[in-house]
């Protein structure tokens, strides 16, 4: 670690939790934790200007798969889709299976070997449920419009709602 990241992280009010593993963000750019659920948005494997914009319910673990104009998912009908899969497993690299579990209220046992996405969808017992996706993908769209803003060292207003270290005190 560099003495600019020790800084920084030293001055920031939030603790930077890195993620376990590496992601490849080709198949599922955004993955969340938020809002009671485990949501992103996946790439279509069948065409690249198709996204899916999936979610697990935290508890009750109903999911939902969806287009970005929320046209259903079609291999979502006898149960969860490749989508959600995929979205599972981005998450489980992105968190950690722990962190996962607990957040949509999973039993994971040690028996499972520390487990993955799959481990993890096989113990989801929820059901198919109708959910908008304007509000994840206008989230995943935002996080986008970050990747487009010029190189600085000066603070972005759109990210600068931390209070000052000096205020936290």
């Amino acid at each position: 670690m560099n003495a600019d990241t020790a800084a920084w992280e030293q001055c920031s009010t939030v603790r930077v939790i890195p993620p376990v593993r590496p992601r490849k963000l080709a198949k599922v750019p955004f993955v969340e934790l938020a809002e009671g659920r485990l949501q992103g948005v996946v790439s279509s494997g069948s065409d690249i200007a198709r996204v899916y914009v999936s979610s697990i319910a935290a508890r009750t673990h109903d999911y939902s798969c969806s287009t970005n104009n929320n046209r259903p998912c079609g291999g979502v009908s006898g149960g969860p889709c490749k989508h959600l899969c995929a979205l599972v497993d981005e998450a489980v690299l992105q968190y950690g299976i722990d962190r996962v579990a607990r957040y949509l209220h999973v039993e994971v046992g040690p028996e499972s070997g520390g487990g993955g996405g799959a481990d993890l969808m096989s113990r989801l017992s929820g059901s198919r449920e109708s959910a908008s996706a304007a509000v994840v993908f206008s989230r995943f769209l935002r996080h986008l419009a970050y990747l487009e803003l010029p190189d600085t060292t000066a603070p972005v207003p759109e990210l600068h709602w931390f209070p000052a270290t000096e205020a936290v005190r």
